[in-house]
């Protein structure tokens, strides 16, 4: 048995087949299933299952999964901090965000630790889902990720750091412009521009409408919370959207932000492997960002 036999198991668990862990490995399927077979002869348990469309870990397999996972995941971290040390850096922090989170969210903190921590590699890369923020947190490829949080995720810890209440966005000569405030039932008949469908913040808004008996009809739809704020503006449709950091309530210039109160409010904030596995660059730049919130997160 050898780290790359459940290297590669791991990636044939989740990735649920073997031809596809060939492709990104650049070898044989042939060559895949030789790791698995050698872990099968030295447990001796069938560890993977075939099915119809590739794979499924047995139930000895989803335990081994778990334990290698977790044991190649802290090699590796093992292994870049002494490479920092070898080669004289002092650490990197790797944070996973969606198209606005920076923006809106990290700006100051950005600026505060890199005054504070001039030789600390920061790196920022986007993920197009939560699913892909665990798989990268989980293996170790990032340490931080921004999120919505959501159920509990095996491995995973998530922290709140801000719930943010939503808001219909519309441009300021629309005729519900003026209302202080509106009900989402008062948005029943109103066509809206849709978050992004597969989101986690779409799917909360979702369940918070079906708590209040309402269901919203769309005719648009964006990548993200921005883009649905700046069609708002153009007059192309009405959003509703979170009140991020830094808008204005009830809004300046074209955009006017009228809050939905009866809606419950989005929930964002970190998600880590081990939150007392942090290096101490890490856990400074997520402690800024989190003191961004004392200073005041959401609309004014």
């Amino acid at each position: 048995m050898t780290l790359d036999d459940l290297r590669v198991f791991v990636a044939v668990c989740r990735a649920g087949s073997l031809s596809a862990v060939a492709r990104d490995l650049g070898c044989t399927q042939s060559a895949v299933s030789q790791h698995v077979k050698r872990l099968e002869r030295e447990t001796g348990v069938a560890l993977l299952e075939r099915q119809s469309r590739g794979v499924l870990p047995t139930p000895a397999g989803r335990l081994l999964e778990a334990a290698a996972a977790e044991g190649i995941s802290g090699l590796d971290l093992a292994v870049r901090r002494l490479r920092d040390l070898v080669d004289g850096h002092d650490g990197y922090v790797r944070v996973a965000t969606g198209a606005t989170t920076v923006r809106h969210f990290m700006s100051d903190a950005v600026v505060t630790f890199r005054r504070r921590h001039p030789q600390v590699n920061l790196e920022f890369r986007t993920v197009s889902s939560g699913r892909g923020s665990f798989d990268a947190l989980a293996d170790g490829t990032l340490d931080l990720a921004w999120i919505t949080l959501g159920p509990p995720v095996r491995g995973i810890e998530q922290r709140a750091v801000v719930e943010l209440p939503w808001v219909l966005a519309v441009r300021a000569d629309d005729p519900l412009a003026g209302r202080p405030r509106l009900e989402a039932g008062e948005l029943k008949d109103v066509r809206l521009i849709r978050l992004p469908p597969n989101s986690a913040s779409s799917a909360h808004l979702e369940a918070a409408c079906a708590e209040s008996g309402v269901r919203f009809a769309y005719d648009t739809s964006v990548a993200d919370w921005d883009t649905a704020l700046l069609l708002a503006e153009l007059g192309v449709g009405r959003a509703v959207v979170p009140a991020l950091p830094g808008l204005t309530v009830p809004g300046t210039g074209e955009l006017r932000l009228i809050p939905l109160p009866g809606l419950r409010p989005l929930p964002v904030g970190w998600a880590v492997r081990r939150w007392d596995a942090l290096s101490p660059p890490v856990r400074a730049f997520a402690d800024h960002v989190v003191e961004g919130r004392a200073r005041g997160f959401g609309p004014r």
